[in-house]
């Protein structure tokens, strides 16, 4: 992982697009030099079969295009759904993600390889999309008519977007019968902190996602939540897809005091601790509230009170995702999102594709959040 990601972080703009737990690297390195023999005989079938497109093709072929798929080809050969490679202007929309401002629709897609297409994972208010009806689960299969399976989501989601004031034509699939919504674009701004006090002075923080302003708002519901004489705390971390890494660590230093948050291990082994400070924590019990969507660095939030006894969790069982994804800006603006780590809980969890199972088991949406309440309140009488 980079140092000083909380700096550095801060020279980019994004959209969140799938649950991530992401790292984010701007290079000014291309890719110069010789191919080796070895490698050349890795590729000679590659070489030999872009001679034939050059000299038999019905028309003379876009070079840039036919590069682009190639690379593009060769990252889902990884047959990872999170690594990626992106084009200049696909690369510009990527890195829209921590701001939570994008011009669009108002929704948050993800994979999903079970059913090839491009699943809904969330519909955020202030968007045209909620505002037509379409709801979380809702399955995208086309864009302006041109359909699109998950593994090529980053492109549907790059023509999805535009230029404000503009629309797009969308068929989205809702119980195996699709339906068509021509939507407005429109600048779009995720509010990813929402706080209040609730009876017996508990405090009630949802964090819809872990995104470049979560950790300055969280930060300002624990003050006004203090300064009410907040007893106890539920952390609402359903339906939360992720986010930014750095961001988790910034408030689980408000958590967890002197802590290991989460550490990941490359394929060779080498494992890097994400530590938090004791320069502050707040001193009340805490429930994190989750769900099947609660993923990757609502994962590690999670993984990390439980494993430090901070604190418990009530809800459903969370997502599975273990991975961590480096993302590479080239010198030419292109760039590609590689999963290079698996991520362990504090005592050495792996959760990928196995999630977090709660501490108290709730299936039922609207009894998690009283629960959470009746435990909390036994906790400070």
């Amino acid at each position: 992982m980079i140092k000083n990601k909380k700096s550095f972080i801060k020279m980019l703009i994004t959209i969140v697009a799938t649950a991530l737990v992401t790292t984010f690297v701007l290079t000014s390195v291309g890719f110069v030099g010789i191919i080796p023999h070895n490698q050349y005989k890795r590729y000679k079938k590659l070489i030999s079969l872009n001679k034939e497109i050059d000299k038999k093709f019905y028309k003379k072929p876009d070079e840039a295009k036919l590069e682009e798929g190639m690379i593009k080809g060769m990252f889902q050969g990884t047959e990872d759904v999170y690594s990626s490679y992106y084009t200049k202007d696909e690369m510009k929309q990527l890195l829209e993600m921590s701001s939570g401002k994008y011009v669009g629709i108002g929704i948050m897609v993800s994979p999903d390889k079970e059913s090839g297409a491009i699943k809904i994972e969330n519909v955020f208010d202030g968007g045209t999309a909620k505002e037509a009806g379409v709801k979380k689960g809702d399955y995208i299969i086309k864009v302006n008519d041109k359909a699109y399976t998950y593994q090529e989501m980053d492109i549907a989601v790059k023509n999805i977007k535009g230029d404000e004031g503009t629309s797009v034509v969308i068929t989205f699939v809702r119980d195996g019968k699709p339906y068509v919504k021509e939507l407005k674009r429109k600048e779009i701004t995720i509010k990813s902190v929402e706080s209040k006090m609730m009876d017996n002075k508990i405090g009630y923080i949802k964090i819809k996602g872990f995104e470049e302003d979560t950790e300055k708002d969280f930060r300002s519901s624990i003050d006004r939540l203090e300064k009410d004489n907040m007893k106890a705390l539920v952390i609402d971390l359903r339906d939360n897809g992720g986010g930014l890494l750095n961001i988790v660590e910034g408030i689980a230093d408000m958590i967890l005091g002197k802590s290991v948050i989460v550490y990941t291990q490359d394929r060779e082994g080498n494992k890097d601790y994400s530590r938090s400070t004791d320069k502050e924590k707040i001193s009340v019990p805490i429930v994190v509230l989750t769900n099947e969507n609660s993923a990757s660095a609502s994962e590690i939030l999670t993984g990390a009170i439980l494993d430090n006894d901070a604190g418990i969790s009530i809800g459903r069982r969370t997502y599975g995702k273990g991975l961590v994804q480096s993302v590479i800006q080239l010198s030419d603006k292109s760039g590609y999102k590689l999963t290079t780590a698996q991520y362990f809980t504090p005592d050495g969890h792996y959760i990928n594709k196995k999630g977090i199972k709660p501490t108290i088991e709730v299936k039922e949406d609207g009894k998690q959040l009283p629960k959470a309440i009746e435990y909390l309140q036994k906790k400070i009488k």
